[in-house]
């Protein structure tokens, strides 16, 4: 009786296991989003949509597209009269702003990162493999500390005018302009395309490149019709990746733009900062369906791309450093410089600002923190709570986004989860805004929801670690993901002959196999939650439950660098041990 018990229990715990975590998925997910969304279709009990409608015919929001909302007939005649009048310049407002500054990102994150890729692929030399772990830098930097980087390296006063200073050149005033956005942005995502990149050149047939040459091809006729059709999925998918997140982008436009550059995302968050939040509620709506369209493209196009993880070596490498007479070479060390810029001059600014006062070295900043914590008064940031409300936070998303994220994945590799489409619905954490997860646990969790008659709330601490779990779980499972495709079936198959049910295949054999993948989505989990800005920043219930982006965006508000920077070391420092984590434990993350 009790074989038969334990038997029928773990034949239900993976079923009951995908019903928990639909559950948790449908309270702290889809329930406050959709409730967001409610509001800007629904008005007294009845489908109106109005906010959404005043979105879209607003011509602050979509410029000279509204004429598609409010007069679609009229269009013809409008694109007839625009080209009589010589093709005029148009303003597509804020959405079309969004885009613009999103694909002038992507453009940026793809010239920057694909040499990186060549690099990495073709050539050999001492810290390639370093490098290749650096860029995962995207997942586990947060952005608010790496918006205070580019304003200690690019502010009217920062690293880059001091070095132009020095040489007796003009200096440049970059801040609150687009060109510093769309580099901090190129910061971001240029990793992730050469990641991407490098990992399908690595993997191009060296045959094939051969079999093109001794038929005549020239080396660049052979480049552009046999490596460059391989190249491209791995292409596609990092720009797709790339657009989404940089049109979904929140801290860096925050702290470099400010409102004078706003995007969908930071005008968002003023809405619900001024609580005007029907207005909030039919953005959120417009906002969503752009990119939830991006994800789903994003889904389709992935089988056809590689995933980042490193699968073998299809080229032979070069020595870089054998001749620099090659202009590839030449070419090569000109990029190391301008990496040198843009990846090490923003993090090496930060800190050099933490550590410089108006005469010279000081510790002033950290001894502010330090009275701060001794002396503030209670409404005041003060940092070793914010460290500990961070790690606090990071370890109830690891109870909470693991489970989630492992079962997902067993779920997807045994094709429970078949169709693209639901695919992109579990995916849909990576398209959906931060601050509209933030808004709808804000309005369904801490301020409540009426279940039966009885009115159920949380308090901001538990909808913030809800809302970090949300952001995790995806890179959970795929990291998980293809290290279950990869198990060999036969030892699944074995150990059933023997008398091994599902369950217990699944935690004997299958999941010890992939135990670096799951460290690896714990490390992730961990680093996002420590350094997610988005959603705590709305669900944070003051200074007691700030966490340490929200500290440093807080200190950066009151227009004081240097207490900011300082935080912001600290923060590096703390994000930095997951960091670390992840490279030790060999993971590899495939979007």
């Amino acid at each position: 009786m009790t074989d038969r018990l334990t038997e029928g229990l773990a034949r239900a715990a993976l079923p009951l296991g995908a019903l928990a975590t639909a559950a948790v998925l449908l309270v702290v997910f889809y329930y406050p989003v959709g409730t967001v969304l409610i509001e800007a279709l629904v008005t007294d009990g009845r489908l109106d949509a109005a906010p959404v409608r005043d979105v879209l015919s607003s011509p602050f929001y979509f410029g000279a597209a509204t004429g598609l909302v409010t007069d679609p007939l009229g269009v013809p005649a409008g694109i007839r009269d625009w080209a009589r009048a010589g093709f005029p310049a148009v303003g597509f407002g804020l959405v079309g702003f969004t885009v613009y500054q999103a694909v002038l990102s992507t453009v940026a994150s793809l010239l920057l990162g694909l040499p990186g890729a060549y690099l990495i692929a073709k050539f050999e030399f001492p810290g390639r493999e370093t490098l290749r772990a650096l860029t995962m830098l995207p997942f586990v930097l947060p952005s608010i500390m790496v918006a205070i980087g580019f304003v200690a390296m690019f502010g009217d006063r920062g690293t880059f005018n001091a070095l132009l200073s020095a040489l007796g050149l003009p200096t440049i005033s970059l801040i609150y302009t687009l060109p510093l956005i769309i580099i901090a942005h190129a910061f971001y995502n240029a990793p992730l395309v050469t990641r991407l990149v490098a990992a399908a050149w690595e993997n191009v047939d060296a045959r094939m490149v051969e079999s093109a040459r001794s038929l005549g091809a020239s080396p660049g006729r052979a480049f552009v019709d046999v490596v460059v059709p391989q190249l491209l999925p791995a292409a596609l998918t990092g720009a797709l990746l790339t657009f989404l997140f940089t049109f979904m982008s929140f801290p860096i436009v925050l702290a470099l733009g400010g409102l004078e550059l706003a995007t969908v995302e930071v005008w968002l968050y003023a809405r619900v900062q001024h609580l005007d939040l029907a207005q909030a509620a039919g953005l959120a709506v417009v906002e969503t369906v752009i990119t939830l369209g991006i994800t789903y493209a994003y889904v389709r196009y992935e089988s056809g791309g590689t995933g980042l993880a490193r699968l073998g070596t299809g080229i032979d490498r070069e020595p870089l450093l054998a001749t620099l007479r090659d202009p590839r070479r030449i070419g090569l060390l000109a990029y190391g410089l301008v990496v040198l810029v843009v990846f090490v001059g923003p993090i090496a600014s930060m800190i050099i600002e933490s550590l410089t006062g108006p005469s010279g070295l000081t510790l002033r900043y950290y001894s502010f923190l330090v009275q701060r914590q001794i002396e503030g008064a209670s409404f005041q940031v003060k940092p070793v709570a914010a460290v500990t409300n961070s790690v606090v936070f990071a370890v109830g998303t690891l109870a909470l986004a693991m489970p989630m994220g492992v079962l997902i994945a067993i779920l997807s590799t045994r094709e429970f989860v078949g169709s693209r489409l639901t695919e992109a619905v579990l995916m849909a954490p990576l398209a959906v805004s931060g601050i509209v997860v933030g808004l709808g646990l804000l309005q369904g969790l801490v301020f409540g929801t009426d279940v039966f008659g009885h009115r159920l709330t949380a308090t901001g601490p538990i909808a913030i670690v809800a809302a970090h779990a949300v952001a995790a779980y995806p890179f959970v499972t795929r990291n998980v993901v293809p290290m279950l495709r990869s198990v060999d079936e036969r030892l699944l198959e074995s150990a059933r002959s023997l008398g091994a049910s599902r369950f217990r295949v699944l935690v004997d054999v299958e999941l010890p196999l992939v135990l670096p993948g799951l460290l690896a989505g714990a490390a992730f989990a961990f680093a996002i939650s420590i350094g997610e800005f988005d959603s705590t920043v709305i669900l944070a219930e003051g200074s007691a439950s700030y966490t340490m982006p929200v500290a440093v965006e807080r200190y950066l508000g009151n227009r004081t660098l240097g207490p900011a920077t300082a935080m912001g070391t600290v923060l590096l420092a703390v994000t930095a041990l997951s960091f670390l984590v992840i490279d030790r434990m060999g993971g590899r993350y495939e979007p």
